[in-house]
């Protein structure tokens, strides 16, 4: 299996690195590279200067945006953007719930809501999981009952990355509770934010952060135009758009791109009066972090060549390789960082003598602060997407055949 690129593919890849160097807006690069979080607007511009470009949604069909890139190509542009680094298009809308109405939905729905997403004119979450409904999501129990051209909806959802920013929600909502399976009584809807009756409530993180929210239902009149498919067949949806979520967990690109960060901050910091970067032990932990992501980018390239050659929509069993790897190399990198600066990477809290503030300067360096909320925020990453338990179950049958 030749895993070189060709010469054209190797051309594509200089165009995107060139396009990532000079129309990514400076400010947005800073705050990635310092492991600072991004605001709406910074991901509204980004998402809309590659719209301009026609890279927003290179995944979908041509008549609706699409680039009939290659695989390989894909895989070029995810890895060019991840190192850049520079921020992908929202998954919520782009990866997740635009081809789900792409391949299920009605005409009217693509053509309201499917440029607006790849414009990100329209923000979107997911309303998914549920307390007590997250790893079974077949027992969720947000309702939806049919009323006078209406579903409403009553209910609860949780851990709703950005609901605080979404001007919608497509949600696993059940139209059926007497459905003989669980799974056949569930469908999929979308819902405008501004309905009344949502409230949203922030769930805050062990980082610090107010990312993830709950969000609450009460009488939610919602069009019946707006149910994607068929009644009852939300759960086919769903397989298919966490198919779409586990695209690109890998994240070579970004790995790539947080060694170089550890070896920048590295060479600043310094143990017993040199370099860390020069402590013996210290670069034997890089270099076997750099040993398992080149393994891991060779097995993602192969994946890739694969992919040329497999007939149908199924996903390669061995992405499952790739997501527990991937994520096993993200938090390793995040615990790196954090041992460069030790104690400096918790955020600066100022002094305070009674109501009055004292100005005292942070003890470490202004870079270190952000290096602990990314490493408790990593956490996550064996878990959304499919366990890394679960990626093990499924190696197990499909590639082992136990």
């Amino acid at each position: 299996m030749d895993l070189r690129f060709t010469p054209e593919e190797i051309a594509f890849r200089d165009e995107v690195r060139t396009f990532m160097r000079t129309a990514l807006p400076a400010d947005i690069h800073s705050k990635l590279v310092e492991g600072r979080k991004l605001n709406k607007d910074d991901i509204v511009i980004w998402q809309r200067i590659l719209n301009a470009k026609g890279w927003a949604v290179p995944h979908w069909p041509a008549e609706w945006g699409g680039r009939n890139w290659t695989p390989t190509q894909s895989y070029i542009f995810l890895e060019e953007l991840q190192q850049a680094p520079a921020p992908p298009p929202l998954g919520f809308g782009v990866t997740m719930v635009g081809p789900v109405i792409i391949a299920f939905g009605s005409e009217a729905q693509k053509k309201r809501f499917l440029p607006r997403i790849a414009n990100l004119d329209d923000w979107w979450c997911q309303g998914f999981s549920e307390p007590g409904s997250g790893s079974d999501l077949a027992s969720l129990k947000t309702s939806a009952k049919r009323s006078n051209g209406h579903y409403v909806i009553n209910g609860q959802k949780t851990w709703t990355t950005t609901a605080q920013w979404a001007d919608w929600i497509f949600c696993l909502v059940r139209t059926d509770p007497g459905a003989a399976k669980r799974q056949e009584g569930i469908s999929f809807i979308l819902i405008d934010m501004k309905t009344p009756g949502i409230t949203v409530r922030p769930i805050v993180t062990i980082d610090g952060g107010r990312e993830v929210n709950e969000v609450f239902f009460d009488d939610v009149k919602v069009p019946a135009e707006n149910l994607v498919g068929q009644e009852n067949k939300g759960w086919d949806y769903a397989k298919f758009l966490l198919g779409n979520e586990r695209t690109g967990i890998a994240r070579v690109g970004a790995s790539k791109e947080r060694i170089r960060r550890l070896r920048e901050l590295a060479a600043l910091e310094r143990s017993d009066d040199r370099p860390l970067i020069e402590d013996e032990r210290f670069r034997a932990k890089i270099a076997a972090v750099e040993v398992e992501l080149k393994a891991l980018e060779m097995t993602q390239l192969r994946v890739v060549a694969a992919e040329r050659n497999r007939k149908g929509n199924r996903p390669d069993p061995a992405s499952s390789i790739l997501k527990i790897k991937g994520s096993e190399i993200q938090q390793t990198i995040s615990e790196l960082l954090l041992e460069v600066v030790g104690p400096f990477a918790l955020p600066y809290q100022p002094e305070y003598l009674g109501d009055e503030r004292l100005n005292e300067p942070p003890a470490g360096p202004d870079w270190a602060p952000s290096l602990a909320p990314t490493y408790f925020n990593t956490r996550k990453v064996s878990i959304y997407g499919g366990t890394n338990e679960i990626q093990k179950n499924i190696i197990a049958k499909a590639i082992l055949g136990l």
